[in-house]
């Protein structure tokens, strides 16, 4: 049974990046291990003891790393901001590699387009998304049958997705990091039109 101190998440969880997790655990899949949950990005100060929550996070993540091997293999989040694809890269440091297949669903980039962005080694996929989750955006990226997923656990489903992802082929305009800055829309309110 793989353990998550058998791959690359080992590091990201000894730097407490992974959080509030729905998934944690070995997948069905020999080797793999999988995560579906937040990472984050940016720690808030601490003041003593007190635990407060992260300043910046990717979140609706859903990733899984491969025993013995120095990255993830496969990672789709939501950034509130196409901005932070730099400091998410930043914060994921070596988990991140030039064979990973990364999906980034921006709130802040035009709904019409799509790019693939490298940095630091690794290409993310960039895509839009406005009111919809990750999974369901991925699972009409990836041409995925809800109902062939309903009948699967946590992890099958983590599984699943992973193994389509990391077939995926499709190639989209490339665009720079700098590029994007350029285009981007600005960063919506999360906290807009909530009943207080």
């Amino acid at each position: 049974m793989t353990t998550l101190d058998q791959t690359a998440f080992k590091q990201l969880d000894a730097d407490k990046r992974l959080q509030n997790p729905v998934f944690k655990d070995a997948t069905g899949e020999a080797g793999r291990f999988g995560f579906r949950g937040e990472i984050a990005i940016k720690f808030a100060q601490q003041y003593a003891d007190e635990a407060r929550p992260p300043e910046l996070t990717a979140d609706q993540v859903i990733a899984v790393a491969q025993e013995g091997k120095p990255g993830l293999d496969f990672m789709a989040a939501y950034l509130l901001s196409f901005e932070y694809l730099k400091p998410l890269a930043d914060a994921m440091g070596s988990t991140l590699t030039p064979e990973g297949k990364y999906f980034l669903f921006c709130n802040n980039i035009d709904l019409s387009t799509r790019y693939q962005v490298p940095y630091r080694g690794a290409t993310f996929y960039v895509l839009p998304i406005d009111e919809a989750t990750v999974y369901n955006e991925l699972l009409d990226l990836l041409y995925l049958e809800r109902i062939d997923l309903k009948r699967l656990n946590s992890a099958g489903k983590v599984d699943k997705i992973a193994e389509t992802a990391l077939k995926f082929s499709d190639t989209f305009p490339t665009m720079s990091y700098e590029e994007g800055l350029a285009v981007m829309g600005p960063v919506r309110n999360p906290n807009e039109n909530r009943p207080v």
